[in-house]
């Protein structure tokens, strides 16, 4: 079975696993799919995070993220008149990590070869796709940026504009670069020409990235952190990563009763809000690259440590006094398979934001992602900016196990949404029995940049408002929070349970 963002992505996993691919090949394909389908939500110039759970009961987590490069600090970026890491442009890249982090868990867990995994991707960016409805308008919304860009505006508009809704739409530049890869492997991305375009493109705008940046670049295996709830054990993959807040904010839904709360009542969005403001707070001030932060995930998992937390949480106010965290964004894939052995994968990909930095180099047809934004540049922060470090990462795939096996394999994608995402999709399974599809339908409510909430349709006048005679300002959403999948394993049944987000394209399917 196979849930993805995508048609197209979804049949691709499962023609894999019908021709004797694993899950994991099936996801490495999805997912390059995706690359051409959804060239605004990820790329082969983002990010990749991935957690494995083989059938032996073994579980294991992959950081793909890319680090900064090595002269790039924040006193240089103050020096230049900076007080934050600029959003986008060259200052904002980081090296890409996803082809190493594919190669390494297709050389550990796969069977297939890049020329196949990659087939589906490069017929798709040869001989066009036609631009799904929320893709075209993604697309649309960035189109100005786009423009700005040389090599943006050649491979990613057409006469200047984002394809339309029903087009096709061809990838020629992307389709000869995967076709490298296929052929080459990570090797042909990170070293040789390829490599030298993508730093002479940063560098040609004021960046820093350098090919030795890209030659150094590692995927590194990681064991995942977890928390107990509800008999499963939680997993996400550690710090750089802001898996851990959706950890916390597990911990703290535990502590706090959410599950004797009606899933649709005021009391229960309530409690999850000011909950996940209490846990994006951790997030902020002590989240980064493992080297330099001042505390351990275990500290941050701690049952002190989430008494102490949930003491902020008033039942009937808003707590005024918790600082709020950054503008959440929701350019990602996030896909899962599993396979006819129970093999599991959860799987996320990334450029940060639409298109990511908006650089895209002019010949490879590679958008290079934004993710250095997430660094900061105050003095002394765990999260500053500093050479071949890395910043603290939003993407975040999840998974549970039960009794040593794997239980449930999901992801919510959405910037800086994704542990609320996480911890809202959980509790509907866990606490308030919804299956997959029910309980990534279920209506959400995250806030915008100015503290205000935005409440997707679902969520009725008489809760909103309850909501705000608790203090909290009420809006609507303008657009959808997010977008997840799941899987859930049924041991008892044998049976493969799946859920695709309506908010994006996807689909989930099996046999």
């Amino acid at each position: 079975m196979a849930a993805t963002s995508h048609p197209l992505a979804t049949a691709t996993a499962l023609a894999v696993l019908r021709e004797g691919g694993n899950a994991v090949d099936a996801a490495i394909a999805a997912s390059a799919t995706l690359v051409v389908v959804e060239p605004h939500m990820t790329g082969i110039g983002g990010d990749c995070f991935a957690i494995v759970a083989e059938p032996d009961g073994s579980v294991h987590g992959l950081n793909g993220s890319g680090r900064a490069p090595r002269t790039a600090d924040a006193t240089r970026y103050r020096a230049l008149g900076h007080e934050t890491v600029p959003e986008f442009g060259p200052l904002s890249i980081t090296v890409p990590g996803a082809i190493k982090a594919w190669e390494t868990l297709r050389d550990r867990f796969g069977t297939l070869g890049f020329d196949r995994l990659f087939a589906d991707a490069i017929r798709y960016a040869e001989e066009g796709f036609a631009v799904h409805a929320r893709v075209a308008s993604d697309w649309a919304r960035v189109a100005p940026r786009l423009a700005a860009d040389d090599g943006a505006r050649r491979h990613f508009l057409v006469d200047g504009e984002a394809p339309r809704h029903g087009s096709r739409f061809r990838a020629p530049g992307l389709a000869k670069t995967l076709r490298a890869i296929a052929g080459g492997g990570a090797k042909v991305f990170y070293e040789g020409a390829i490599a030298a375009e993508m730093a002479a493109t940063v560098k040609g705008l004021g960046g820093f990235l350098e090919e030795d940046d890209l030659a150094a670049v590692t995927a590194d295996w990681v064991t995942p952190v977890s928390v107990a709830y509800r008999g499963h054990d939680v997993l996400e993959i550690p710090p750089n990563g802001q898996g851990i807040t959706a950890l916390i904010l597990v911990n703290l839904l535990d502590r706090l009763g959410a599950a004797k709360l009606s899933p649709d009542s005021a009391e229960r969005w309530h409690l999850e809000i000011e909950a996940g403001r209490l846990a994006f707070s951790v997030r902020d001030h002590l989240v980064a690259d493992p080297a330099t932060m001042t505390v351990t995930p275990v500290e941050l998992l701690s049952a002190g440590f989430t008494e102490r937390l949930a003491a902020g949480f008033d039942p009937a106010r808003r707590n005024p006094d918790v600082r709020l965290p950054a503008v959440p964004r929701a350019d990602t894939i996030y896909l899962t398979v599993a396979d006819r052995e129970r093999r599991a994968v959860s799987f996320i990909n990334s450029v940060y934001d639409s298109f990511g930095s908006g650089v895209v180099t002019p010949n490879s047809a590679i958008a290079l992602q934004n993710r250095g934004a997430c660094f900061s540049l105050r003095p002394g922060h765990p999260n500053e900016l500093g050479p071949a470090k890395r910043p603290m990462h939003t993407i975040i795939p999840a998974m549970t196990t039960r009794d040593g096996a794997a239980a449930i394999a999901f992801g919510v994608m959405g910037g800086d949404y994704q542990p609320m995402g996480h911890a809202h999709v959980l509790s509907n399974m866990l606490d308030h029995g919804m299956d997959p599809q029910a309980a990534i339908d279920h209506p959400r409510l995250f806030w915008g940049e100015d503290g205000v909430l935005e409440a997707e349709a679902g969520i009725g006048e008489e809760v909103r408002a309850a909501l705000v005679a608790k203090g909290h300002a009420v809006r609507d959403a303008e657009r959808p929070h997010g977008g997840g999948q799941a899987i859930v394993i049924d041991r008892d049944s044998g049976f493969l349970i799946a859920g695709s987000d309506p908010r994006k394209d996807g689909l989930a399917l099996g046999w």
